[in-house]
């Protein structure tokens, strides 16, 4: 699992907001160039790769993505602060204190702290109870300013991206804590399969479509690139756990149901069956809120057996934590799925 642990680290160290996603997609295309293969940056930004199979008449498509949450500027206050819009679904409380990073349009960045105004309880009587929203809560700046034309000079404009410190730990117990392990866990399982896909010279029974896509926490991230002959689209991102969630930090989730509606009967009892027959640990579940690459297809009028599988992440969309345990399985049920047969 070293090999995955590396990539879960490297893929949290760049910042990928939606609409920001450049970076982390050179970075993947540069990583797979150096195992033979020739991947393909689409359109839209996303990052395709083909890896030809026995099989000439059907194909899957597999799918992880790379964009996360973040914010954008949306004014630049008078005196000298940011107020933000949000990028993704996600509530200011869960980044309420945290250090973030302003990219600016010339290249360069800035630090600064996600704050609510009325933060001081020495000044403030209702630094408590003050709604977290898009009036409130503002990004006070490392930089020495005082006023909106101030932090204006230092180059910051509207529309500038604004990610978040991602404070990626792995600690001795296997735990790993991080922002965006939705969906950078499944990013970097992907990878890790096409590097050993590559170095072992396994031949795919069926050609296979991964594709990292860079639009899904808005929600239209590979809902395209399908053709014809692809059968079976599995989105690889995470298990939502909380009250009433079976999901779990330690097996791989494989969803029923989500927000979109249940997912392919006889694909998910496919992967039920792989995980039987190959000691795989595993839950079942439904993710009430929640969509994803391969329910973004099927909307999108794609003609697919479609499924949903992933580690189980805990406090999705705020400071997330998963264990190694679940990475394992579902690194080995996607890896035993794209060598199995398609299903009739």
């Amino acid at each position: 699992m070293k090999s995955v642990i590396n990539y879960i680290e490297k893929l949290t160290s760049i910042a990928s907001p939606t609409g920001y996603t450049k970076n982390i997609i050179d970075y993947i295309d540069v990583e797979l160039r150096k195992f033979g293969y020739n991947p393909e940056i689409t359109k839209k930004g996303g990052l395709l790769l083909t890896v030809e199979g026995s099989n000439i008449d059907k194909e899957r498509f597999i799918t992880a993505h790379v964009d996360t949450l973040g914010a954008m500027v949306k004014g630049i206050k008078s005196d000298g602060r940011l107020s933000l819009t949000l990028v993704g679904g996600f509530t200011f409380n869960s980044i309420e204190g945290e250090n973030c990073t302003i990219h600016l349009t010339n290249g360069k960045k800035i630090t600064g702290t996600i704050l609510l105004h009325q933060n001081s309880v020495h000044v403030y009587s209702n630094a408590k109870t003050a709604e977290r929203n898009e009036q409130n809560m503002e990004v006070r700046l490392d930089i020495k300013t005082t006023s909106k034309e101030e932090t204006m000079a230092a180059g910051i404009q509207v529309g500038d991206f604004i990610s978040f410190d991602t404070r990626t730990i792995v600690t001795e117990s296997g735990f790993i804590k991080s922002r965006h392990l939705d969906d950078k866990v499944s990013a970097a399982i992907l990878t890790d399969i096409l590097k050993d896909i590559s170095l072992k010279n396994v031949k795919l029974p069926y050609t296979t479509h991964f594709y990292f896509s860079n639009n899904e926490e808005i929600g239209y991230g590979g809902n395209s690139n399908i053709n014809d002959k692809v059968c079976e689209y599995l989105a690889v991102d995470m298990g939502a756990m909380g009250d009433g969630q079976y999901t779990d930090e330690y097996t791989v989730s494989i969803c029923v149901k989500d927000s979109s509606g249940p997912y392919h009967y006889d694909l998910r009892n496919h992967f039920v069956r792989l995980c039987q027959e190959n000691n795989i640990p595993y839950k079942l579940d439904i993710y009430p809120y929640y969509g994803s690459d391969a329910s973004a297809a099927m909307r999108a009028g794609a003609d697919i057996k479609h499924g949903l599988l992933g580690a189980g992440i805990e406090s999705s969309h705020a400071y997330e934590r998963t264990h190694i345990d679940s990475v394992k399985a579902t690194l080995d049920l996607v890896y035993t799925y794209i060598i199995s047969n398609i299903i009739d």
